[in-house]
Protein backbone atom coordinates (compact mmCIF):
# COMPACT_ATOMS: atom_id res chain seq x y z
CA UNK A 1 0.00 0.00 0.00
CA UNK A 2 1.24 3.01 -1.21
CA UNK A 3 0.82 5.93 1.93
CA UNK A 4 2.06 9.20 0.47
CA UNK A 5 0.96 8.87 -2.65
CA UNK A 6 -2.84 10.02 -3.73
CA UNK A 7 -5.03 10.77 -6.83
CA UNK A 8 -4.61 14.68 -6.36
CA UNK A 9 -0.96 14.79 -4.39
CA UNK A 10 1.33 12.94 -3.46
CA UNK A 11 3.94 13.63 -0.22
CA UNK A 12 7.96 14.07 -0.50
CA UNK A 13 10.91 14.44 1.59
CA UNK A 14 12.43 17.98 1.53
CA UNK A 15 15.38 18.13 -1.16
CA UNK A 16 17.77 21.25 -1.58
CA UNK A 17 16.06 22.89 -4.35
CA UNK A 18 13.10 23.76 -1.31
CA UNK A 19 15.59 26.11 -0.18
CA UNK A 20 13.65 29.19 -1.92
CA UNK A 21 10.15 27.65 -1.08
CA UNK A 22 11.16 27.51 2.29
CA UNK A 23 12.23 30.99 2.33
CA UNK A 24 9.05 32.55 1.22
CA UNK A 25 6.37 30.74 3.71
CA UNK A 26 8.86 31.15 6.55
CA UNK A 27 9.07 34.66 5.61
CA UNK A 28 5.18 35.58 4.63
CA UNK A 29 3.85 37.27 7.71
CA UNK A 30 0.21 35.89 6.42
CA UNK A 31 1.59 32.37 7.81
CA UNK A 32 2.99 33.12 11.40
CA UNK A 33 -0.42 33.08 12.80
CA UNK A 34 -1.00 29.53 12.06
CA UNK A 35 2.86 28.55 12.41
CA UNK A 36 3.18 29.97 15.82
CA UNK A 37 6.13 32.39 14.76
CA UNK A 38 7.11 36.06 14.93
CA UNK A 39 10.33 36.45 13.16
CA UNK A 40 11.95 36.00 9.81
CA UNK A 41 14.67 33.09 9.24
CA UNK A 42 17.99 33.47 7.02
CA UNK A 43 18.86 31.07 3.69
CA UNK A 44 21.51 30.27 5.90
CA UNK A 45 19.35 28.91 8.95
CA UNK A 46 17.20 27.17 6.35
CA UNK A 47 19.61 26.09 4.79
CA UNK A 48 21.21 24.25 7.65
CA UNK A 49 17.76 23.21 8.29
CA UNK A 50 17.55 21.39 4.60
CA UNK A 51 20.75 19.94 5.58
CA UNK A 52 19.59 18.22 8.79
CA UNK A 53 15.95 17.47 7.42
CA UNK A 54 17.21 13.78 6.81
CA UNK A 55 17.49 13.03 10.08
CA UNK A 56 15.33 10.03 11.88
CA UNK A 57 11.92 10.96 13.19
CA UNK A 58 12.74 9.43 16.22
CA UNK A 59 15.48 11.87 17.08
CA UNK A 60 14.39 14.88 15.72
CA UNK A 61 10.60 14.41 16.77
CA UNK A 62 9.34 16.17 13.82
CA UNK A 63 8.71 15.13 10.06
CA UNK A 64 8.10 18.34 7.06
CA UNK A 65 6.99 16.69 3.97
CA UNK A 66 6.52 18.62 0.73
CA UNK A 67 2.87 18.63 -0.71
CA UNK A 68 3.08 18.36 -4.79
CA UNK A 69 0.51 18.01 -7.34
CA UNK A 70 0.14 15.56 -10.02
CA UNK A 71 3.14 17.95 -12.34
CA UNK A 72 5.11 17.62 -9.23
CA UNK A 73 4.59 21.43 -8.07
CA UNK A 74 4.78 21.96 -4.61
CA UNK A 75 1.84 23.16 -3.65
CA UNK A 76 2.17 23.13 0.13
CA UNK A 77 3.94 22.33 3.23
CA UNK A 78 2.76 19.32 6.24
CA UNK A 79 4.19 18.47 9.06
CA UNK A 80 4.11 16.27 11.68
CA UNK A 81 5.49 17.56 15.37
CA UNK A 82 5.73 17.03 18.96
CA UNK A 83 5.78 13.35 17.86
CA UNK A 84 5.64 11.31 21.33
CA UNK A 85 6.51 7.79 20.35
CA UNK A 86 6.00 6.69 24.32
CA UNK A 87 2.42 7.72 23.90
CA UNK A 88 1.95 6.58 20.53
CA UNK A 89 0.97 10.65 19.35
CA UNK A 90 1.85 13.23 17.28
CA UNK A 91 0.65 16.80 16.37
CA UNK A 92 0.00 17.69 12.33
CA UNK A 93 0.15 21.20 10.85
CA UNK A 94 -0.45 21.63 7.00
CA UNK A 95 -0.21 24.59 5.01
CA UNK A 96 -1.47 25.23 1.16
CA UNK A 97 0.78 27.70 -0.08
CA UNK A 98 -1.34 29.82 -2.87
CA UNK A 99 -4.76 30.83 -2.49
CA UNK A 100 -5.35 29.57 -6.12
CA UNK A 101 -4.58 25.73 -5.17
CA UNK A 102 -6.67 25.83 -2.34
CA UNK A 103 -10.23 24.19 -2.41
CA UNK A 104 -9.10 21.85 -4.79
CA UNK A 105 -9.25 19.04 -2.86
CA UNK A 106 -5.00 18.95 -1.84
CA UNK A 107 -5.12 19.72 1.67
CA UNK A 108 -7.97 17.07 2.22
CA UNK A 109 -5.84 14.56 0.77
CA UNK A 110 -2.48 15.01 1.65
CA UNK A 111 -4.12 15.13 5.16
CA UNK A 112 -5.54 11.90 4.87
CA UNK A 113 -2.23 10.53 3.09
CA UNK A 114 -0.38 12.09 6.62
CA UNK A 115 -2.80 10.28 8.96
CA UNK A 116 -2.31 7.10 7.24
CA UNK A 117 1.66 7.03 7.02
CA UNK A 118 1.28 8.03 10.87
CA UNK A 119 -0.96 5.15 11.85
CA UNK A 120 0.38 2.71 9.13
CA UNK A 121 4.42 3.07 9.67
CA UNK A 122 4.36 5.22 12.67
CA UNK A 123 2.57 2.83 14.53
CA UNK A 124 0.97 6.08 16.38
CA UNK A 125 -2.53 5.89 18.07
CA UNK A 126 -3.68 9.17 17.37
CA UNK A 127 -2.89 12.53 15.93
CA UNK A 128 -4.04 15.95 16.48
CA UNK A 129 -4.16 19.55 15.69
CA UNK A 130 -4.38 22.45 17.12
CA UNK A 131 -6.29 25.51 15.39
CA UNK A 132 -7.55 28.99 16.27
CA UNK A 133 -10.98 29.08 16.26
CA UNK A 134 -11.33 31.53 13.71
CA UNK A 135 -9.56 29.60 11.00
CA UNK A 136 -12.69 28.10 9.58
CA UNK A 137 -10.86 26.55 6.61
CA UNK A 138 -8.98 24.77 8.98
CA UNK A 139 -11.28 24.05 11.18
CA UNK A 140 -13.83 22.41 7.87
CA UNK A 141 -10.41 20.37 6.56
CA UNK A 142 -10.09 18.81 9.91
CA UNK A 143 -14.09 18.04 10.65
CA UNK A 144 -14.23 16.39 6.84
CA UNK A 145 -11.54 14.30 7.63
CA UNK A 146 -12.84 13.18 10.52
CA UNK A 147 -10.97 14.85 13.59
CA UNK A 148 -13.30 15.25 16.50
CA UNK A 149 -13.19 18.73 18.34
CA UNK A 150 -11.78 17.82 21.93
CA UNK A 151 -10.67 21.06 23.60
CA UNK A 152 -11.12 24.93 23.18
CA UNK A 153 -8.30 26.70 25.43
CA UNK A 154 -9.77 30.56 25.82
CA UNK A 155 -7.40 33.67 24.88
CA UNK A 156 -4.82 31.13 24.12
CA UNK A 157 -3.08 33.26 21.44
CA UNK A 158 -1.85 36.38 21.68
CA UNK A 159 -2.80 38.31 17.77
CA UNK A 160 -2.11 41.64 17.13
CA UNK A 161 -2.95 42.73 20.53
CA UNK A 162 -6.36 40.64 20.73
CA UNK A 163 -6.56 37.10 22.35
CA UNK A 164 -7.72 34.45 20.39
CA UNK A 165 -9.26 30.68 21.17
CA UNK A 166 -7.33 27.84 19.58
CA UNK A 167 -9.07 24.55 19.71
CA UNK A 168 -7.91 20.92 19.56
CA UNK A 169 -8.65 18.43 16.86
CA UNK A 170 -8.23 14.88 17.96
CA UNK A 171 -8.46 11.47 15.23
CA UNK A 172 -8.07 8.60 16.87
CA UNK A 173 -6.58 5.00 15.21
Amino acid sequence: MLTLHGKLVFLRALEPEDLELLFEVENNEEFWEVSATSVPFSRYVLKQYLENSHRDIYEVRQLRLVICDNSAEAVGLIDIFDFDPRNRRAALGILIINRKNRKKGYGTEALDLICKYCFTHLGLHQVYANVGSDNASSRLLFEKAGFLLTARKKDWNLVEGEYKDEITYQLIN
